[in-house]
């Protein structure tokens, strides 16, 4: 198992991307490699907040929209804000209300720390923005685990009915992770099982993140 090195020389963040499908373990990742590297070392971006803007269309059909699409985000705004990360310019990126299926009007300031990590289920689909990524590592977890943590997330954080996030797994869900997020595993630098608690990959990755700044 290996892991790319950072640029010899280099000053700008390392960026790590993370992908897998909705709820295979993500943001648990996420979160252990800030407790381990230190708040102060890492910044955090999340593909979703990056969700297009559609403040002219009703909430009856924002509901409508396949959010698990490529089409959905502005992928392009994010690529845009990595490259001024990794040029050493700080970035102010969008914030997004998932219960209303649109943005905010606040902005979040976010600085080019040692490591910058971007977290999101589509993350490895865009050819553009894997090329900003310097470790692009890949989350899997069976879809009845996924669908679980998924809708105990919906329930509690984001102002979801049962039955919405059931209709919203099978029509678009589902039918896009096995489309695209899926096949983008192919384009990972390491595979992480996101089913439990061990994970001989993190001891890999944070070895490998603490040499970075």
């Amino acid at each position: 198992m290996s892991v790319p090195s950072h640029r010899p020389g280099s000053r700008s963040p390392f960026v790590v991307g993370i992908a897998g499908g909705s709820g295979s373990g993500k943001t648990t990742l996420v979160r252990r490699l800030v407790d381990q590297l230190g708040e102060e070392r890492v910044a955090l971006i999340e593909h979703d907040s990056y969700y297009c803007p559609d403040p002219a269309l009703p909430f009856a059909e924002r509901q409508q929209i396949n959010y698990d699409h490529p089409d959905s985000l502005e992928t392009s705004l994010l690529i845009e804000h990595l490259a001024e990360l990794k040029a050493g310019r700080g970035v102010r990126i969008p914030t997004y209300d998932f219960a209303r299926h649109r943005r905010r009007p606040e902005v979040r300031a976010v600085q080019p720390l040692p490591v910058v990590l971007v977290e999101g289920i589509l993350l490895l689909c865009d050819g553009r923005l894997r090329a900003l990524l310097d470790l692009k590592l890949f989350v899997w977890a069976a879809d009845d685990v996924r669908f679980i943590r998924r809708l105990q997330r919906d329930l509690s954080e984001r102002g979801r009915t049962t039955d919405s996030v059931t209709r919203q797994y099978l029509g678009t869900v589902k039918p896009m992770h096995e489309r695209y997020v899926a096949p983008s595993m192919q384009h990972a630098d390491l595979i992480i099982r996101g089913e439990g608690d061990a994970n001989p990959a993190l001891d890999v990755i944070l070895a490998r993140l603490r040499e970075v700044g």
